[in-house]
Formats: structure tokens, C-alpha cells, sequence
């Protein structure tokens, strides 16, 4: 492989149905093919030229490039300049199971209808579940987080298609999710799935997540995030080192218990720490 084309592709074994992609291509063309999962990829830099769908297309930086499964298309840079993108490969028996608990109307054969895309949210949701893979296990990503990231891409695709409709709120407690709480607070400092809370509540786990979002408006995901906050506010007051508790509540380094902590109490851990009255 020439100088100047690099392909890192990452996956998880959390999500393995699920593939991430940085490339950077200088004179480096795909033949035609095709792929059995969903595509969607971001252009970084450079111009990505490419056959799809008997049509050529051009795809700016900040542009998104949809392929469904099965869809020929090739791709090259289409200037001198060298082209940079990442990309995300959804098999469709994960992508659409999670398209129908958000959107309640169940859909046998998801497709995109659009080749090229500019849409802010969807684009920052790709390319941060492509990094979040890339970290790797060792990097305090946990699978919530990984899940999260495909709730959102999921999530804002039903958007997009006029698919999307709030889940309504649920009045009565169900029992099982109070079951299931209890469960993440004896929990907290140990790595949560979304299939470990599905199990515990005996629901499938796309069952578990809609009726979860349902009931407390917030993501299983936000929740033990913010269960998470409490506890590392508390463990905070009662003297632990920032370090240490950053460890313990399963932050992945101090940059990233502040910028969860912060816009939750409006200080930095350590300020809070520092700044606390016990009276």
C-alpha cells in the first residue's frame, strides 16, 4: 500500500455486529462492491468522488455518505489533496431491531433514501461512536457507552425519516425497572450492559430499553451516568481523592469525570471538593 493511504478499521467485542473505519486515501481507488451491512460515513478532508446507485456523486468535508446493504458503489479522492473520512458499519440485525424501539412502528427493511446528507447531529454521532470503538477496552470506554453511541445514530435517523415519535410517559412505577435500579445501584462501580439490566428486568433487551425510556424520559445509558455523578459526589464528600473516585465510578481519566461532573453541579470535582461546608 502506498504512502499516504492508511485504513484503520476497529470493532468491539461488545458490539460485533458493528464495524468502524478511519481512512485516509491518496491514490488509492475501491473497485466496485458492496457491502451486507449499512454504511454511513463522514468526509473529513478532500472530496470523496464515487459511483452509487447508477448515479456519480461528490461528497464534500462535513458531508454524509449513506449506502444500504447490498448497494454497489466504488470511491477515490477527487482532488490531489488527500482524502480523509471515517465510517461506520451497521449489520441489519443490530441496526434494526434498535430503528423499531424507538420508533414503535415496526419497519422490515429499513432503507436510506438519500446517497449524501448534511446534517450536524447525525454526522458528530458517527464519528464519535467510530472513536469511542477505536479507543479500545483498556481506554475506560464502557458498553454503555458504545450502546449510547448507536442509540443516538439510531435515534436521529428515525428522526431524520419523520419515523420519530417521543415515547410517552408512564404514571405507574413498573416493577420490574424499579427491580432493575436497585440492581444499577449495586452496581455502580462494576461495567453495566444493556443486556446485564434487560436480563434482570426478563425482557428482551430492545423491549427493556424502549419501556425504560418510557417510563423515566432519560436512556438507560443517562441513568447510570447519572447514578454514577451521585455517587462519585458522595464518595467526593466524604474525602475520597478525585483520582481515586474518578477511578472507582468508572471514568475513563480526569478530563472525563469533569466534563460529566461539571455541567451536572457547575464546578469541577476538585472545586467541589475544595469548596464544600459541612455544616
Amino acid at each position: 500500500m502506498q504512502a499516504g493511504n492508511v485504513f484503520q478499521f476497529s470493532q468491539n467485542p461488545w458490539l460485533p455486529d458493528v464495524r468502524g473505519l478511519t481512512a485516509a486515501m491518496a491514490d488509492f481507488t475501491y473497485e466496485r462492491h458492496s457491502h451486507e451491512e449499512y454504511s454511513l460515513g463522514v468526509t473529513l478532508a478532500g472530496r470523496q468522488d464515487f459511483f452509487h446507485n447508477g448515479h456519480y456523486h461528490s461528497s464534500q468535508p462535513g458531508t454524509i455518505i449513506l449506502f444500504n446493504p447490498d448497494e454497489i458503489h466504488d470511491g477515490h479522492s477527487g482532488t490531489d489533496e488527500t482524502l480523509r473520512y471515517r465510517m461506520i458499519y451497521l449489520h441489519p440485525r443490530q441496526l434494526q431491531p434498535l430503528l423499531n424501539s424507538i420508533t414503535e412502528r415496526p419497519r422490515p427493511d429499513f432503507r436510506f433514501s438519500q446517497t449524501l446528507l448534511r446534517d450536524e447531529v447525525l454526522c458528530a454521532a458517527i464519528l464519535q461512536q467510530v472513536i469511542n470503538m477505536e479507543a479500545g477496552d483498556d481506554s475506560g470506554v464502557a458498553p454503555l457507552t458504545l450502546e449510547a453511541g448507536l442509540y443516538r445514530i439510531a435515534e436521529r435517523l428515525c428522526q431524520l425519516g419523520g419515523d420519530y415519535q417521543p415515547c410517552s410517559t408512564v404514571s405507574r412505577p413498573d416493577r420490574l425497572l424499579e427491580r432493575v435500579k436497585d440492581y444499577i445501584e449495586a452496581h455502580l462501580q462494576s461495567r453495566l450492559t444493556l443486556e446485564d439490566m434487560s436480563q434482570v428486568a426478563n425482557l428482551s433487551k430492545y423491549h427493556f430499553l424502549r419501556l425504560f425510556r418510557s417510563q423515566c424520559g432519560i436512556t438507560p445509558y443517562q441513568y447510570v451516568l447519572n447514578r454514577r455523578i451521585n455517587g462519585a459526589r458522595k464518595a467526593l464528600e466524604r474525602g475520597g481523592s478525585v483520582e481515586d473516585v474518578a477511578y472507582l465510578y468508572g471514568f475513563s481519566d480526569l478530563s472525563h469525570f469533569n466534563r460529566r461532573f461539571k455541567p451536572v453541579y457547575g464546578t469541577t470535582p476538585r472545586q467541589y471538593q475544595r469548596n464544600l461546608r459541612i455544616c
